[in-house]
Formats: C-alpha cells, sequence, structure tokens
C-alpha cells in the first residue's frame, strides 16, 4: 500500500484530526511574515489534504491551487470547505506535472505535513520544482515533523540543515525557523515551520 493509498482508505479518521487544528494556530510563529493576500496573489498548497489551510488562505485574500492526490481527501475537502477560490487538482511531489502545466508562478507556496513523506532521494528535484514555481520575492513555507510514524504512513527523517542547503542551491533564503510541539497532543511528536524566500 503506498502512502496515497493510506490517506485515501483512512481519509475519514484523518480529517477529524486535521479539521480539529485551526490553521491561524498551526502557522502562529511565522504568520507576521507570511505575505498578505490580495486580488492578485496566488498560493500553491501542495499536500493540501482536507483543504483545511486552503480555505483559511482563500480566507486571508488569496487565490489557490490545492495539488492532492488522495481521492478520499479531496471529496472530504469538497464537502467541508467547497472550491470558492480554491483550484483542485491531482497531483504530488516529486514530479508535480499537473501543477507546472498550469503555467502559473505563486506568492506563497505552502507544504504542511508534505516533505516527510518525500523520499530522501527525490528531495532535490521536489525541491526544485518548489523553487521554480515561486514569483520573485516569493515566498515557501514547509514544516517538518519529527518523531516516530506507523510503517504504512511511509515517513522519512527531516532535518533543517537539509532544508538549508536545498535552499541556498535553489536561490532561496531560510529566513525563519519556529519550533512547536504536536497539535494533536502527540508528546512523541515535533514540529519545525521554516519560512524561506526567493532572493527577487
Amino acid at each position: 500500500m503506498t502512502v496515497i493509498s493510506t490517506y485515501d482508505s483512512q481519509a475519514g479518521m484523518l480529517a477529524e484530526r486535521y479539521e480539529a487544528v485551526s490553521s491561524e494556530r498551526m502557522f502562529a510563529d511565522v504568520l507576521p511574515i507570511i505575505p498578505g493576500g490580495g486580488a492578485t496573489r496566488l498560493a500553491l498548497d501542495v499536500g493540501a489534504g482536507t483543504g483545511r489551510d486552503a480555505a483559511w488562505l482563500t480566507s486571508r485574500g488569496y487565490k489557490v491551487v490545492a495539488a492532492e492526490p488522495a481521492a478520499g481527501m479531496r471529496r472530504i475537502a469538497a464537502d467541508k470547505h467547497g472550491n470558492i477560490g480554491i483550484r483542485w487538482v491531482s497531483d504530488a511531489l516529486p514530479s508535480l506535472d499537473h501543477v507546472h502545466g498550469l503555467g502559473l508562478a505563486y506568492d506563497l507556496v505552502l507544504l504542511s505535513a508534505v516533505w516527510q513523506h518525500v523520499f530522501p532521494a527525490d528531495r532535490p528535484r521536489s525541491f526544485r520544482k518548489l523553487a521554480t514555481l515561486m514569483k520573485p520575492g516569493g515566498v515557501l513555507v514547509m514544516t517538518l515533523r519529527h518523531g516516530p510514524a506507523s510503517p504504512e504512513m511511509q515517513m522519512h527523517p527531516t532535518s533543517t540543515a537539509e532544508i538549508e542547503g536545498l535552499a541556498r542551491t535553489h536561490g532561496l533564503e531560510v529566513l525563519r525557523v519556529a519550533g512547536s510541539n504536536d497539535q494533536g497532543g502527540r508528546t512523541d511528536v515535533t514540529w519545525e515551520c521554516h519560512r524561506a524566500a526567493n532572493a527577487g
């Protein structure tokens, strides 16, 4: 079973966990340096899940492209948040072919609880894809998960050093790193929220 099929089959249970945490609280430490939305502001939510963060970004004035490969998650997102201001695509790292096919560039790219699922060998390509989707001066916000996980979730270790190295390679600068406990109350899981900016 792939991690996508796991998210698909467990979508209902996972949705309850995700929707119990507000995006405002999740990104509180980097919120002051997330660019404000506006009529021409575009955001890309990679691994958008139930659409919690995508809906939050639309409430901040963004037009959002939400990439989520698990059909079960997309169905729940449609039920919970509708599609107002959100354009859903079935896509995933490391390729993001459908997203790139839209021909858009983004002011904000968000990866919340995604990077740990990307195989380490695929991460350089994945980061390059993300960097090429950003507008000059655009911002990348990503959360890194640390701690044990069940085997079917196929998670891999993450680190600040890895993100800083990839950012330098692709012309981005890590401007802020904020650590936090797990919002779902798991004592053996912690998170880091990274904010990187395009040098443009």
